[in-house]
């Protein structure tokens, strides 16, 4: 049964959750997780600083909230070929999937991410079930809720190979065709020598 602590949270919006100013790039916002009933999840919202400061003491409370700077989402018309599965791919996927057996492979590809400045994380809370770390995908904005396993420090160094080793292409699989039969060679019977 999967646990319901790690969630994929939609990118950041191009404008004001309150307003619907667009934002500029480079704008100070704030980007907000709020509780979503109707998925047992989280709703993220986006808010310029002023409507932020303006909202009323009897409004939603976040689950959790961060200040960062806007920047849009980078349009790539052509696809970078597929060739094998990229920690962020495979994060992406994992996340989604919620496998409860992919928990400890999930914070590691976070933390790698983290590692190579692709993500930041944000925010930290604890819950019944543990700390929810919280990480913003730096260009696209995509938020991932990542529960830490607390992985024991002698286990680390193996889940990180395997965390590798899914990351490695695999060598093609060619089709050998079968070594062909070495044919018989007909014996030839042995002459015999008289001695002179």
């Amino acid at each position: 049964m999967a646990l319901p602590e790690s969630w994929h949270v939609r990118n950041r919006s191009r404008e004001c959750s309150i307003t619907h100013t667009p934002f500029t790039e480079g704008q100070q916002i704030v980007t907000a997780l709020f509780p979503d009933t109707e998925s047992s999840g989280y709703v993220r919202k986006d808010f310029c600083e002023n409507a932020w400061n303006e909202r009323e003491e009897e409004s939603e409370k976040p689950f959790s909230h961060w200040r960062t700077k806007f920047q849009p989402t980078p349009v790539n018309d052509t696809p970078p070929p597929v060739t094998k599965q990229s920690a962020e791919d495979m994060l992406r996927t994992l996340v989604e999937e919620d496998q409860e057996h992919t928990e400890n492979t999930r914070y590691i590809l976070a933390v790698m991410l983290e590692r190579q400045k692709l993500l930041r994380e944000t925010d930290s809370q604890p819950t019944s079930g543990g700390t929810l770390r919280i990480y913003e995908h730096r260009k696209t904005g995509e938020v991932y809720i990542v529960k830490d396993p607390n992985i024991p420090l002698d286990q680390v160094e193996t889940i990180q190979e395997e965390v590798i080793a899914m990351l490695s292409p695999k060598p093609p699989v060619e089709d050998s065709p079968p070594e062909p039969a070495e044919e018989e060679k007909p014996q030839q019977p042995e002459s015999e020598t008289t001695p002179e």
